[in-house]
C-alpha cells in the first residue's frame, strides 16, 4: 500500500524500523542462547548407567534421586539425596542422609535393610570429576580414578 506508492521518505523509514528491529532481535537471542550456555546445570536430567541397574536424577536444586530399579524383591527403590556441583572445576559430590535410608529401609517391611542400601549407594556417594559429552556423563572417582558411565534417558 504505502510501499506501492513511489514514497521514498516512506521506504526509509519503514526500512529503518525493520533493520533496528531485527537488530535487537538478534541481540536479545545472542544474550538468550549465551545465557543458556553458560548458566545451565550440565547434570540436570536423568541418567541410567550402563548395565541398567542404578538411575541418577538430578534437579537443579541440588537434589538426586537414586533409583535402583530391580532393588532386591521389592522391585524399585528411589532415594533421595543431595549434590554439590562445582562448574568451573568440573566437580560434583553426592551424599545421602543416613535417617532417609533408615525411614526407607523400615517402610520396605523387611524387603531390604540400610546396610543393603548403603552398599547399593556406595559407588556414587562420594567425590567426582564429571565430563558430560554428547548424552553421555563421565563420573571419575578422585581419589582411585575408577569411572562411572551414563547414558541420558
Amino acid at each position: 500500500m504505502m510501499i506501492e506508492k513511489n514514497d521514498e521518505a516512506m521506504r526509509s523509514k519503514i526500512w529503518r524500523i525493520a533493520t533496528i528491529v531485527s537488530s535487537v532481535l538478534i541481540v536479545l537471542i545472542a544474550i538468550f542462547l549465551l545465557t543458556k550456555l553458560f548458566t545451565t546445570n550440565p547434570v540436570e536430567g536423568s541418567w541410567v548407567n550402563e548395565d541398567g541397574s542404578l538411575e541418577l536424577k538430578f534437579q537443579g536444586s541440588g537434589e538426586v534421586t537414586a533409583v535402583l530399579p530391580e532393588f532386591s524383591e521389592g522391585g524399585k527403590v528411589e532415594i533421595p539425596m543431595t549434590y554439590t556441583l562445582d562448574k568451573d572445576d568440573k566437580n560434583i559430590s553426592i551424599s545421602y542422609d543416613e535417617e532417609e535410608l533408615r525411614a526407607i529401609a523400615e517402610g520396605s517391611e523387611g524387603l531390604y535393610t540400610e546396610e543393603m542400601l548403603e552398599n547399593a549407594l556406595s559407588p556414587v556417594t562420594t567425590s567426582f570429576d564429571y565430563s558430560v559429552d554428547q548424552e553421555e556423563l563421565t563420573l571419575t572417582e578422585r581419589e582411585y580414578g575408577e569411572q562411572f558411565v551414563f547414558t541420558e534417558k
